[in-house]
């Protein structure tokens, strides 16, 4: 990017994965960037990924299921860099669970920080955008399961097909302030929750991997790569999209 000031990405939960991935390709796009984990102390892999790239780093503390921490964050940022252009909802939590067993305090839990706090945050980006009469984006990672089903994890798959309405509606009401709002929804992840449950369970991995037809399972630069399109002059034109980078997954 040649712009002057260097545009500012806000990315969520990026202290490793996807999050980590992110935030350091948007540093080698052009991008400085401040990410957020509840203990900001985590992301020092993070931040000097980031500084590597070229960008400038922030690193803040971020819980949301707290309004104020909401609202704290995004003036952290403001104040650092004056300024923000691009938000990617990455933070979110999982719950895998049997849906009879489902308590209801554990799918508010999920819920307060999968839909109403990447909400609230959202809408403080966006009222930030508006006010300054600047366009921006905004990229949630979404999941395949914003649109098919799975067993066990229907809490983590309810919240994420919310954030596909998210997207479209929010694509909707701010296209005329020149904000674009789409998502990215990853296939399987190996996370470091999923690689511990790999390694135990061959069986597992093996079901996994044979519903891919690309035959591997997502790496965080797949994800990466998709943000920073959707981040990019070439996707100007795209809004309300949910972009599948899933193998092939949801296809078969």
């Amino acid at each position: 990017m040649s712009n002057d000031p260097r545009p500012v990405a806000l990315v969520t939960g990026a202290s490793y994965g996807l999050g980590g991935a992110i935030a350091e390709t948007l540093a080698r796009d052009g991008f400085d960037v401040a990410v957020t984990e509840l203990d900001p102390a985590d992301l020092a892999d993070t931040l000097a990924a980031i500084d590597a790239a070229g960008g400038q780093s922030l690193g803040v503390a971020l819980d949301l299921r707290n309004d104020a921490s909401i609202i704290a964050c995004s003036d952290a940022v403001l104040e650092r860099f004056g300024r923000i252009d691009l938000l990617v909802n990455n933070a979110a939590m999982l719950l895998a669970k049997p849906a009879i067993d489902v308590a209801a305090e554990e799918f508010e839990a999920v819920m307060r920080i999968n839909v109403t706090g990447t909400y609230m945050m959202t809408q403080q980006v966006g009222r930030h955008l508006i006010e300054a009469g600047r366009s921006g984006q905004i990229i949630n990672i979404a999941s395949t399961f914003t649109t098919i089903g799975a067993v066990n994890v229907s809490p983590y798959g309810i919240s994420k097909a919310a954030i596909g309405g998210m997207t479209r509606h929010l694509a909707a009401e701010w296209a005329p302030h020149d904000i674009r709002v789409n998502a990215v929804a990853p296939g399987t992840s190996m996370t470091k929750l999923r690689a511990e449950i790999f390694d135990n369970d061959q069986s597992r991995r093996d079901a996994g991997l044979a519903k891919i037809p690309l035959g591997r399972f997502t790496d965080p630069a797949d994800i990466a790569g998709a943000v920073s399109y959707l981040a990019s002059p070439a996707a100007a034109y795209v809004t309300g999209h949910i972009l599948a980078v899933d193998g092939g997954m949801t296809v078969t």
